[in-house]
């Protein structure tokens, strides 16, 4: 099985004055059902990219949670992480896919305008999917009405902001909704992860 670095988001224990790492365990279930295994990352550039390069990675998973510290986020750490992971992953031209604030990362990162918007807070929304209509969940109060260029949208809501996007030439694709909170699990996410990664 191909191994993935997945990232964590950054949660704040006050009475203990700490900064944890953490992960939903449905992240190494889900991709395990796609055919991948998972490296979660720590909130340590040096650390992260080391792990990446020392464990040979196929490619690399921006998960959900932490706003952006741009929008007001509260874990810098972390989009330093991901920023520099990126930069590692268009460098060897690793396969990206982003879930929510990972599709958020990546926009900004091509210079996608991002907004606070409303009503993309519900466990079923319906969306139009490359011309289809399909229901996914929905956990983001931050998202983009266009796409810039070299990035294209391929999925959008009926207010106009986009839910997936695709870079036009390098393996870098972004999503809105969390594959990982479905039960059972979408075929068409799974789909969508093994196709992305490569997993025959």
């Amino acid at each position: 099985m191909k191994t993935v670095a997945v990232t964590q988001r950054v949660s704040l224990v006050a009475d203990r004055a700490e900064r944890r790492d953490c992960l939903d365990q449905a992240w190494p279930r889900f991709l395990a059902a796609c055919g991948l295994v998972s490296l979660a990352l720590p909130n340590v550039a040096e650390v992260a990219l080391a792990l990446c390069e020392k464990g040979r990675i196929a490619g690399l998973v921006l998960t959900g949670g932490n706003d952006l510290a741009a929008l007001g986020g509260d874990a810098p750490e972390r989009d330093a992480v991901e920023s520099a992971l990126l930069e590692l992953a268009e460098q060897r031209r690793l396969p990206v896919l982003g879930i929510c604030r990972g599709m958020q990362v990546i926009q900004q990162r091509f210079a996608s305008p991002l907004r606070r918007v409303e009503g993309h807070v519900t466990p079923h929304q319906t969306i139009s999917i490359e011309g289809r209509r399909e229901v996914v969940n929905s956990y983001h109060c931050y998202g983009a009405l266009e796409s810039r260029v070299p990035l294209e949208s391929w999925a959008v809501a009926d207010d106009g902001v986009v839910k997936a996007v695709r870079h036009n030439s390098r393996p870098i694709t972004g999503i809105m909704w969390h594959p990982e909170r479905c039960s059972p699990f979408a075929p068409a996410d799974v789909a969508l992860f093994r196709r992305v990664f490569e997993v025959s």
